[in-house]
């Protein structure tokens, strides 16, 4: 497009080390373990598995194991896919011409004439390796260094601030926002960051007694430690954290607490997309991550790996949203064969595929013009 993206004054060799490599870093362990899950249960019900790739295009190495799998690292490091023996493409299309002609033994062991709940649990599986793998990151991380944390009591409250002029006070203790149960601080500032203008219903309990509170967020905007324009809303409270350190158990506990506060999040923006302009803003493409992995790489390589499980849980969660290309665009293929006893015609399918993937490269690039906008190149 004739546009540099970054041009650092660095030679080539510290460019890579500071900007490229953080985003592999984080990008390779993420795609493998979701390619790795739909491997594994495929290997289970005894799939044949034709290609494993971590990234796209040409590949830089690849090898062949002992079961006919070619493994593969490919040169565009944007994701991955694994390939099933009966599927016309990366996307899993059914290959319907090969059907026809193959054998016996070889349906036995293609992707398209599993049972259909094999089939379901080969889909999920890779999604559900990514929570794995930010529940393992996170529980590790927790053990080894604690969480700072606060509980959701008031400790102050910021004058002429939107919790002033709801009427909150120092003492109350937060414990639903608009519904929602409330557990740390993070939970508070997860909900009311997101919505900047919109009036929440807030139950707190007083001396004892439960009070309900109306309160607007107020639109805040900053600029974080790496210098990026953020907008969010803020209530004004001020809470007291402090470090907390936990056994294996309590550990497992904040991780599994962490990631569905992800979960949440990462939902409350795709619904708020179709209805608040606001929220488009936040969509970050692959430019994006770039540019976050290489800041927080500059921090520590721990706050890489907390970023790593972060991305492995979102990424995890929009594979399973009900668009074709997606896995939960399969699995809404998957519930309606249940429901009408047979597959999903050809021609609904491939007008499904088309419509998935128009979705999909329309987001995409509006998340690459938020990227290039904070960049400052638009």
């Amino acid at each position: 497009m004739g546009v540099n993206i970054f041009l650092p004054a660095y030679d080539v060799g510290d460019w890579l080390y500071r900007y490229i490599l953080p985003f592999v870093v984080i990008i390779t362990p993420v795609v493998f373990f979701h390619e790795l899950g739909h491997f594994a249960v495929a290997r289970l019900f005894g799939v044949r598995v034709e290609t494993f790739s971590i990234g796209f295009g040409p590949a830089i190495a690849s090898w062949t194991d002992r079961k006919g799998t070619r493994w593969k690292i490919s040169w565009i490091p944007l994701g991955g896919y694994v390939k099933f023996f009966g599927d016309l493409d990366a996307a899993s299309t059914p290959d319907r011409q090969s059907a026809e002609r193959m054998s016996e033994a070889e349906r036995s062991v293609a992707f398209p004439f599993k049972p259909l709940y094999q089939r379901a649990l080969i889909v999920v599986a890779g999604p559900l390796a990514n929570f794995v793998l930010a529940i393992v990151v996170l529980t590790a991380f927790f053990a080894v260094f604690g969480a700072v944390t606060a509980p959701p009591l008031v400790s102050g409250i910021v004058p002429d601030s939107a919790a002033f002029a709801a009427g909150f006070k120092s003492g109350d203790k937060i414990f639903d926002i608009a519904g929602r149960h409330i557990e740390t601080f993070d939970d508070v500032t997860a909900i009311v960051s997101m919505r900047p203008g919109e009036s929440l219903a807030v139950s707190v309990e007083r001396a004892g007694r439960p009070l309900l509170l109306h309160v607007t967020p107020r639109l805040t905007v900053f600029k974080d430690q790496f210098g990026e324009v953020e907008k969010v809303g803020r209530l004004g409270i001020e809470f007291r954290p402090a470090v907390v350190h936990y056994g294996p158990f309590g550990a497992l506990r904040e991780a599994c607490h962490a990631t569905w506060l992800i979960v949440q999040t990462t939902l409350d923006l795709r619904t708020r997309l179709f209805t608040n302009s606001a929220a488009v803003s936040q969509l970050h493409g692959p430019i994006g991550i770039w540019k976050i992995s290489a800041q927080v790489a500059q921090v520590s390589f721990l706050s890489l790996a907390k970023l790593a499980a972060f991305i492995s849980v979102s990424i995890g969660l929009v594979n399973l949203f009900p668009i074709p290309l997606l896995d939960g665009g399969h699995l809404l293929y998957y519930g309606i064969e249940a429901m009408l006893g047979r597959p999903l015609g050809a021609r609904a399918q491939d007008v499904g595929f088309r419509l998935g993937l128009a979705v999909m490269l329309g987001l995409m690039l509006l998340a690459t013009w938020n990227d290039l906008v904070r960049l400052n190149l638009f």
